[in-house]
């Protein structure tokens, strides 16, 4: 039996890896720890509140004491760290919480972590900080560059990858100097139910939904990995079970995009679920399909933003080879029950824009 301290438990990766270790791993305590920013939404959790071996707390990661006493008083053995800011286009105008949560908070994280479990460097059997962080901490590549490896050089071309980059390199310090048991691992570009309508699949089925503009970067050729977020909890649980400590695995979804064609596959879904559904017209009256038109005429071109990567691929060759991972949910299936899965929880009146 383990018991794992969650980070940003309640948001869109966390919230799937706590569904994830709770439907795998009944018997284990989760302490879901949540500081409740815009992205954070408990309910999401709220299936397992005031059951066994689930609690979940309202705090900040910053707080070093906080973490320090759940630690010690939960007898708390994995840290899973998902607790981040980590939208880019949110970096670029307001850098300052992504320096104070992501590099600020991830060391009060691993100073908590050392000071319970270390004795004069030899850390406590069995316990792992698993750190959790993504592709754009290696920059951008060009069209026909290989994929990324876990050697690239990280070349961060945002504060949020700036910021991701030197939590991951905090993280291997503490583990080369203190000892720390560190597992990191990098991802692509995640999708999948749960996640914030900041995003580009959930913002642009929205705006679908309520008849607004989906704005494309440039001419939207940016080439992303998309990998479904059951995929990544999977990789993540491998990394936890048998991941080598001070080692890096790089988790991807064999699935590169375009982005302007992952926009018209997501519109092509959305007006075929219109068409097979009737119901779906009095629901979203202000989405084209309801009165017969395509979601694509909703498509604006617009200023690409600053510092743009152009692509990013992910070389997981090392996590398949090592651990055994494999991507099971195919883009084109996992793009449909994504959309099927908003469909059947959008309730708001897109009229109102509530």
């Amino acid at each position: 039996m383990s018991a794992l301290l969650v980070t940003g438990a309640a948001g869109f990766i966390g919230t799937n890896f706590v569904h994830h270790w709770r439907r795998w791993h009944p018997d284990d305590l989760i302490v879901a720890l949540d500081a409740l920013t815009y992205a954070g939404v408990r309910e999401n959790l709220a299936g397992f509140e005031g059951g066994p071996g689930f609690e979940f707390v309202h705090g900040d990661i910053r707080d070093q004491a906080l973490v320090e006493q759940l630690l010690r008083g939960r007898a708390i053995d994995t840290i899973v760290h998902f607790a981040a800011e980590s939208h880019v286009d949110r970096s670029i105008t307001g850098p300052d919480a992504f320096i104070e949560t992501n590099i600020v908070g991830t060391h009060a994280l691993l100073k908590a972590a050392g000071a319970v479990w270390l004795d004069r460097g030899s850390p406590r059997e069995g316990c792992l900080f698993q750190q959790i962080s993504t592709d754009e901490v290696y920059g951008s590549l060009g069209p026909d560059d290989p994929p990324f490896r876990e050697d690239t050089p990280f070349t961060p071309n945002s504060p949020y990858a700036a910021s991701k980059a030197a939590a991951d390199h905090l993280a291997r310090a503490y583990h080369r100097t203190f000892g720390l048991p560190v597992v990191t691992s990098n991802c692509s570009n995640n999708y999948g139910p749960y996640q914030f309508p900041e995003k580009l699949i959930p913002l642009f089925l929205t705006n679908i939904l309520r008849g607004k503009p989906l704005p494309v970067y440039g001419d939207g050729r940016q080439i992303r990995d998309w990998l479904h977020v059951d995929d990544h909890c999977r990789a993540i649980e491998l990394c936890i079970r048998k991941g080598r400590r001070g080692e890096t695995y790089n988790i991807g979804g064999d699935s590169e995009r375009a982005n302007i064609d992952l926009i018209q596959a997501l519109c092509a879904i959305v007006d075929q679920r219109f068409a097979g559904d009737p119901a779906l017209a009095g629901r979203f009256p202000h989405a084209p399909p309801a009165s017969g038109g395509k979601s694509t005429s909703l498509i604006t071109h617009v200023a690409d933003r600053p510092g743009h990567d152009t692509r990013y691929a992910i070389d997981a060759g090392k996590i398949k080879r090592e651990l055994g991972y494999r991507p099971q949910t195919s883009f084109t299936a996992g793009l449909a029950q994504t959309v099927d899965w908003y469909l059947s929880r959008t309730t708001s009146n897109p009229a109102t824009g509530s």
